[in-house]
């Protein structure tokens, strides 16, 4: 029984599905780097810096994104090896299933399942809290109870704001969910300019705010440590690197479009090395112009960039509403592509019998799994529209890093048991880089609160219940196992 929880998934019986599904290939190179600049430029920049510079790094946060892009390269190596064997939309998920057997890919597939969804919600939050603040600059006030969280978490626990839901966040969700239901190529052109729309914002504001830092506010760089390991000094930087971490979960995204790609093996590994480091720089330097324009204890916001310009004062009040409808556009690509990887990876599930048969439906019409789009989007409307952006992140940073140590351990055990299989993209120094990647995983993965881990845990605790009543029984691979033994 235990040995036969660990069945491997075949690199042919792979590339045979592959070419069973019904997914339109219409992704170009162009196409899948824009994806994954879409998808990683959003939250890190425009939402979770702020709190993460003033809850734990302070001006240090730039360390973090040093740090957690590290630990990023050295998993989006092994996922660009990945991706040039196994051009599938299952992501880390199907990179397990080949490597460490069933199981390992149910509790990795349920984990991303856990990153995109609350991905999606967490970023919501933060296009809503864009949204209101450049309504409001126009004169027009949307009711507190209708644009906050009913909840929040503290250190004291759960406490209602008295709101009744965060209406823009839910309009966001379901306005890319409808998206994506009409078809991949109508979603990657609608990227193609969010995309330049946020990078051409992001620049003006590096631009010109250089002008308006004030040195002290860097003073002191590293904060001490207040006697809580994860608030300031180096503790804090790295619990900032596991928070801020949840901003490149962009590349690994871009993996699941693999089955939409024109020439995935080729394609995919440059998209997320690419990707990577554009957005890397990006991030290094919005959050040093940031916290010298800001003094890094003013920003546990949900809109920490429009904090800073308006700090700037009326030389760069010109600015506010273009970050602003910058940050809106930008968030809003981000939302989609999460919810897009998300949907891949409920399809492919569904596909090796694993989930119920209904998500692995295309729309006859638009060629997209058009049920999982739906229920991710429903699941991510209600998480998005209830429970406040730090708890959300939190559970989207510990989920993504967990993803990327299987992944980075699955490398190892692929260059044992598939030695000669054909490697578009070989990862440089094996095994020191995987080793490294998931040691560098595991160490932001300690330095998250408790509660996180408690949250995983039960997570996970709910997948093993849906693998073991339903998944086991409708495994595709166990099936053709059974029909081939009986033959």
């Amino acid at each position: 029984m235990i040995k036969s929880l660990f069945i491997r998934k075949s690199l042919a019986q792979i590339e045979t599905q592959a070419e069973e599904s019904s997914l339109r290939k219409h992704l170009n190179l162009t196409n899948i780097i824009l994806l994954g600049i879409g998808c990683i430029i959003g939250a890190g920049i425009f939402v979770l810096t702020g709190t993460a510079a003033a809850l734990h790094a302070g001006p240090a946060i730039a360390i973090s994104f040093i740090v957690s892009a590290f630990g990023c390269l050295l998993a989006g190596l092994c996922y660009a090896e990945f991706s040039s064997m196994i051009p599938v939309s299952g992501s880390a998920y199907t990179y397990g299933y080949a490597t460490m057997g069933e199981f390992i890919a149910w509790i990795i597939g349920w984990d991303l399942i856990l990153e995109y969804l609350f991905g999606s919600a967490t970023v919501a939050v933060g296009w809503s809290g864009y949204v209101t603040s450049f309504l409001s600059d126009i004169g027009l006030q949307l009711p507190a109870s209708i644009c906050q969280s009913p909840f929040i978490f503290d250190a004291s626990g759960w406490h209602a704001t008295g709101a009744l839901i965060n209406f823009p966040a839910v309009f966001i969700v379901v306005l890319m969910t409808t998206l994506l239901v009409i078809g991949i190529k109508e979603s990657a052109s609608f990227n193609n300019i969010i995309v330049l729309i946020k990078v051409t914002v992001i620049l003006l504001f590096i631009g010109f705010g250089i002008a308006h830092i004030n040195v002290d506010n860097w003073t002191p760089f590293i904060p001490a440590n207040t006697g809580n390991f994860s608030q300031f000094g180096w503790t804090g930087i790295l619990t900032g690197a596991a928070v801020v971490f949840f901003a490149y979960i962009g590349f690994d995204a871009v993996s699941t479009t693999a089955q939409e790609a024109i020439n995935p093996k080729r394609d995919i590994p440059i998209g997320i090395l690419g990707s990577l480091v554009v957005c890397t720089i990006l991030y290094v330097a919005v959050s040093l112009v940031m916290t010298g324009i800001v003094n890094y204890k003013d920003l546990n916001v949900s809109a920490p960039i429009a904090v800073a310009i308006d700090a700037a004062g009326k030389s760069l009040r010109w600015l506010s509403p273009i970050i602003k409808i910058g940050a809106i556009a930008g968030l809003s690509s981000v939302v989609m592509v999460l919810l897009l990887a998300q949907s891949r990876i409920f399809y492919t599930m569904a596909s090796d019998g694993l989930l119920w048969k209904s998500f692995a439906k295309t729309h006859p019409k638009f060629k997209t799994p058009y049920i999982t789009s739906i229920v991710t989007g429903c699941f991510a409307a209600l998480f998005a529209g209830l429970f406040p952006i730090g708890l959300l992140g939190e559970l989207v940073s510990i989920g993504t890093l967990l993803a990327f140590v299987i992944v980075s351990v699955g490398l190892i055990i692929l260059r044992k048991t598939e030695p000669d299989a054909h490697r578009a993209f070989r990862t440089p120094f094996v095994p020191l880089v995987p080793i490294l990647g998931a040691l560098v995983c595991l160490v932001q993965m300690a330095s998250l609160p408790l509660d996180t881990w408690i949250r995983l845990l039960g997570w996970m605790a709910i997948g093993f219940i849906i693998y073991f009543t339903y998944g086991i029984k409708h495994s595709r691979v166990r099936k053709e196992k059974q029909n081939n033994q009986s033959v």
